[in-house]
């Protein structure tokens, strides 16, 4: 499961604690009576258990190994039309004098558990929230939809089984979702806790990968006393754009029958990629994955059915033209400028849980469209609507989204002034074999936060004034070799980046590596192998000798200055 210090899957249900109520009142349960403003505590009892069970999970799913804590439920209303829920969970004995926010997945629309028990693990009291879209009947992947008629497998990833036009005529449960719902979580999170223990935590933290990461940023940009250290995964930062990504994508592959890839073939193209690519880009030679895939150059052409084969054994020419459009990006048709990059080499699966290709191909929606509905309304999923889904217009229909939602949704801004003079810091990570969320879209935020600092553009791996190293005295990226989104692929991908932010902001040592860990079949504790994941722009180089699956035999080392895809400067960075 996802956890803020420990990357990993990001869970999609929610947990309760199975405790009964105390008999007495107690300090968690006095909590209950707490006024705040525009907030109603739901609920505050003692937990002792230590086991928590998935409602409605089957088969059961549990989680245990937790610490004594006090459970807080309660519901923000910063305006007449916005339900927030919140939790929070607070270490009785074993807390570690600090604040950890927490971020979700997708549209949230759920508390994430899993990342509220992480937090507990590790000493932190946690907070969590479903950013206000579960009054609107949203899940991760849906707040908008036509039902996808029937897909089962749209309803195996949550889809609800009726039609929903998402937050389409609520614009300040989009501000919820947007920025408002983690500044009011973290507000009314801290005042709690600091009632619970009698005094404000030490310092405090947020974590989040994907939407968690937008949050993150969102923080840092907005709001940039809420936290002493942010760390933002694979974030969705861009979202408007990235969305539109999404779309394209699968206007793409559902242009005609003969563009689909069909099953397996894109495990074909990932082995085709790393057969002439891999140990191009530092790493070592025996890796399945890419190390940076910028300076790979495989064209799909190289598997164009020749003679008598036919697919799924190679490509048809329809599918070279589907997966050059996949690494190519989402483009104006007119003006040819990038709207959003496109997919890295190296990160083709067919596993549909990686929400890439193989997802989108398999619904009969977009996935992740919802976003539109709230523009569009429900006539968006049905093809009969002038705006929809088969026919959205990258040319025309792109400003008509970016109007209403581009200003409340996106976290493009680079001026993190207040946040670094406060103090504040700053790490990213972004997996390289990310299907979802465009790797090198962090690269370009981490870039732009460069040029910011120099005032104009400076690339980050030629800095000859000092702005890179002033950004990293704040801000650092570390790009996670073959790790699929947030979690999992076939790199390494588990590490602790929580110890190494606590250890910036309170010691002020900043991280130039972090070791990364590849458990056997991705479960713990046989280790595959471990690898140092580099400050970006350096990358791991393999020593020349020793077994490639120890991290002590690779070092971090600059890198050739490589081309990265760019949105165009209205759509970016």
């Amino acid at each position: 499961m996802h956890r803020p210090y420990l990357v990993g899957a990001t869970g999609l249900f929610a947990l309760v604690a199975i405790s009964g109520t105390p008999a007495l009142a107690s300090p968690c349960t006095n909590l209950q009576s707490l006024q705040l403003e525009h907030t109603t505590i739901t609920s505050a009892t003692d937990n002792t258990s230590g086991v928590f069970v998935v409602p409605n999970a089957n088969p059961p799913q549990t989680i245990g190994g937790l610490p004594a804590f006090c459970r807080v439920t309660a519901t923000l209303t910063p305006t007449s039309d916005s339900a927030i829920r919140i939790e929070l969970w607070l270490p009785e004995t074993t807390w570690n004098g600090r604040f950890l926010g927490t971020g979700g997945g997708g549209f949230q629309g759920v508390i994430t558990y899993n990342e509220l028990a992480s937090g507990i693990q590790g000493g932190f009291a946690t907070t969590n929230s479903d950013l206000g879209t579960g009054v609107s009947g949203c899940s991760p992947l849906y707040c908008g939809s036509n039902g996808n008629m029937g897909n089962p497998l749209a309803i195996a990833f949550g889809d609800p089984p009726n039609p929903s036009p998402g937050l389409f005529g609520h614009p300040e449960r989009i501000k919820d979702f947007g920025y408002r719902a983690i500044h009011l979580m973290t507000v009314r999170g801290k005042e709690i806790a600091d009632a619970f223990y009698q005094h404000g935590a030490a310092k405090a933290y947020f974590a989040g990968c994907s939407t968690g990461g937008q949050n993150a940023l969102m923080e840092a940009q907005r709001f940039p006393n809420d936290y002493d250290g942010i760390l933002a995964g694979a974030p969705a930062f861009n979202r408007t754009h990235l969305h539109m990504g999404a779309i394209s994508l699968w206007q793409d592959t559902h242009a005609s029958p003969g563009r689909l890839i069909q099953p397996g073939q894109m495990t074909l193209i990932n082995k085709a990629v790393l057969k002439q690519c891999v140990g191009q880009d530092g790493g070592a030679a025996t890796d399945q994955f890419l190390t940076d895939p910028r300076d790979c150059r495989f064209d799909p052409k190289v598997l164009q059915c020749t003679g008598g084969n036919v697919p799924p054994a190679c490509l048809s020419a329809d599918q070279v033209t589907t997966i050059r459009k996949y690494y190519a990006g989402t483009i104006d048709p007119v003006t040819g400028e990038v709207i959003n990059p496109g997919s890295e080499r190296g990160n083709e699966t067919d596993d549909v849980r990686a929400l890439g290709l193989a997802l989108q191909e398999n619904l009969p929606e977009p996935a992740f469209d919802g976003l539109f509905y709230w523009v569009f309304g429900q006539s968006f999923g049905f093809p009969s609507g002038a705006h929809n889904f088969q026919n959205f217009d990258f040319h025309n229909d792109v400003d008509t989204v970016d109007d209403q939602l581009a200003r409340v949704l996106n976290a493009n801004s680079t001026d993190l002034g207040e946040f670094r003079e406060h103090g504040g810091k700053l790490i990213l990570y972004h997996g390289w074999a990310d299907p979802l969320i465009p790797s090198q879209s962090s690269i370009n935020y981490f870039n732009a936060l460069v040029e910011n600092e120099g005032g104009g553009f400076q690339p980050a791996r030629f800095d000859k004034d000092g702005t890179r190293r002033k950004t990293q005295s704040y801000a650092r990226l570390f790009m996670v070799p073959g790790m699929f989104h947030c979690s999992g692929g076939p790199g390494p991908n588990v590490f602790d980046a929580i110890t190494p932010l606590v250890t910036w902001v309170e010691k002020g040592t900043a991280p130039d590596t972090i070791v990364a860990t590849k458990f056997v079949a991705d479960t713990p504790p046989a280790v595959e192998m471990t690898r140092p994941l580099c400050v970006y722009p350096k990358v791991a180089k393999y020593n020349g000798s020793g077994s490639t699956t120890l991290a002590a035999n690779f070092t971090c080392v600059s890198d050739e200055r490589d081309f990265n895809q760019t949105p165009a400067p209205q759509f970016g960075p």
